[in-house]
Parts: C-alpha cells; sequence; structure tokens
C-alpha cells in the first residue's frame, strides 16, 4: 500500500466517522441509514454523464453487492431487535475486517503479509474493545444478538470483496460507484417499503437535505475504498476502513464532551498499533 492510498483510505475512514455522526437526525437508525443511501443514489444520478457503463461482466458483481447490502440491512434490523445495538453492530465491524482477509485468500488469492496480518488482528482487536468500553457488558450478550452480529459481519465481509472485486473489473472504479450507489438505493427502498411500508417516505422526504448531505459525505469515502482496494490489498484496505471508530472517538471527546476511559485509551492504542502494522507491512 502507498502512502498515498495510506492516507486516503485514513481520509475515507475520517469521513466515515463524521457522517455517522450527522446521520442521527430524530429518525431512527434504520432509517437514517435508508436515507444516508438514498441520497448516495440521487448524488450519484449527477456523475452518470461523466462515467461509463460498466461492462456485461461487471454487473453480477455490483447485483451480487446490492444483495450483500439488503442482507446487511435486513440482519441490522434482526439487531436493533435482539439486543444492544451500540454492542451487535461493532462487533460485526470488528470481525468483518477478520472475514474479509480470509475470503480475500480464497475469492481473489491475496494472502496478507505477516505484518500486515498483525495489524488486521490489532485492528479488529482494539475496534472490538472500544465498542464494549472494556468489555464491561458483555455478559448481557446473547447468543441471539451474537448470531445477527456475526450475520452482518458476513454480509460486510460480503460486499467488501465484491466490490473490491467489481471495481478492478470496471473500466474505473467511478464508474462502479456510480452505478452501484443507483442500484443500492433502489435495494434500500424496496428494503424499507417491505419492512416500514409507505408511511415511511413522507417521514424520509422530510429529512431530504440531511440525507443528500450524508450521501455525498458516505459516497465519496465509499468511493475512496473502493478506489483504494484497486491500488492495495482488499483485506488491508478494509481493515484501515475500520481506524473510523477511533476518530469516531476523537469526535465524542472532543466535540460531544464523552469520557476518555483507560479502555477506550487501551483500544485507541490497539487500533494505532494495527494502523503502523498495516503500513509497514
Amino acid at each position: 500500500m502507498t502512502l498515498f492510498v495510506f492516507f486516503a483510505v485514513l481520509a475515507a475512514a475520517a469521513m466515515h466517522a463524521i457522517w455517522n455522526a450527522l446521520v442521527k437526525v430524530h429518525l431512527d437508525r434504520f432509517l437514517s441509514i435508508t436515507l444516508m443511501t438514498l441520497g448516495m443514489g440521487a448524488a450519484a444520478l449527477v456523475t452518470l454523464p461523466f462515467v461509463e457503463v460498466p461492462k456485461a461482466e461487471v454487473w453480477p458483481y455490483i447485483i451480487a453487492s446490492v444483495i450483500f447490502h439488503m442482507g446487511y440491512r435486513t440482519f441490522l434490523i434482526g439487531a436493533y431487535q435482539a439486543g444492544d445495538f451500540a454492542q451487535t453492530y461493532p462487533l460485526a465491524r470488528g470481525t468483518a475486517p477478520l472475514l474479509a482477509a480470509i475470503g480475500g485468500m480464497f475469492v481473489v488469492a491475496e494472502v496478507p503479509a505477516p505484518l500486515a496480518i498483525v495489524g488486521i488482528l490489532l485492528l479488529s482487536a482494539g475496534t472490538l474493545v472500544m465498542s464494549f468500553r472494556g468489555g464491561a457488558h458483555l455478559e448481557k450478550l446473547n447468543l441471539r444478538a451474537v448470531g445477527f452480529a456475526l450475520g452482518t459481519s458476513i454480509f460486510i465481509a460480503s460486499y467488501t470483496l465484491s466490490d473490491g472485486s467489481g471495481a478492478r473489473l470496471a473500466a474505473t472504479a467511478q464508474s462502479y460507484a456510480a452505478w452501484l450507489f443507483i442500484c443500492d438505493a433502489f435495494g434500500a427502498l424496496v428494503l424499507c417499503l417491505v419492512f416500514r411500508g409507505p408511511k415511511a417516505l413522507p417521514v424520509l422526504a422530510r429529512d431530504w437535505k440531511t440525507g443528500l448531505f450524508t450521501g455525498v459525505l458516505s459516497g465519496a469515502a465509499y468511493w475512496i475504498v473502493m478506489w483504494a482496494m484497486t491500488k492495495a490489498p482488499i483485506a488491508s484496505v478494509a481493515s484501515l476502513r475500520e481506524t473510523s471508530i477511533l476518530f469516531a472517538l476523537l469526535i465524542s471527546v472532543y466535540a460531544l464532551g464523552e469520557k476518555m476511559t483507560g479502555w477506550r485509551g487501551a483500544a485507541a492504542l490497539s487500533i494505532v498499533a494495527g494502523v503502523i502494522a498495516l503500513r509497514l507491512g
């Protein structure tokens, strides 16, 4: 991974943390993510005259990614209903890079360097510790909640591998991203109608400005990630992206006035060590 790609992914991680902080409108998290996804699709429509239509061999990856994203959101709903989302979702984020690394060995025949593997493990460990704030509530997790969290992580790893492979096959990462965002917005809308019904549409429409802004920010962040996966190993990029939780910590401490605990500090050190290992690997 070159220094430019490395810092580009770190910038994407920071943008990911920022849109997550901004998306907390009065909607619940499912509708907030749906609104953001629709915003990504709307923003991508503007770019269509400037990007190529994907070749026939690229469309299976886009379709697969949309399906994986729909599965991801479906399991998010299950996570909301099964347990504390603040624990189950970070569990998914922490295990997804490991699954992406394992899957990458078989799907794209990429075996991370030994130091990169250390970095992936450190980043994942730091993410998990950060999410549970020291593991004080681990005993409260029920098997159903863990199941939905791990299912979510499988879908995250799946769309990561699909998008990394598809972006490499496409003419440009930009063209792949634009068409993916539009198709994914349609999938998110269908899923929203299935789970929430037509009554959700006026609710989403009231916050369209927030959706468009966060959609542009999220879309730019994920486009950088997909572009980076055409330049560097998918597992390394996927793991480095999870430094967003470190940026989220900085936002929570310095912007929201939340407390920096010892466990959070230890988790941050683990994430930083993982970042260094990935860079050196």
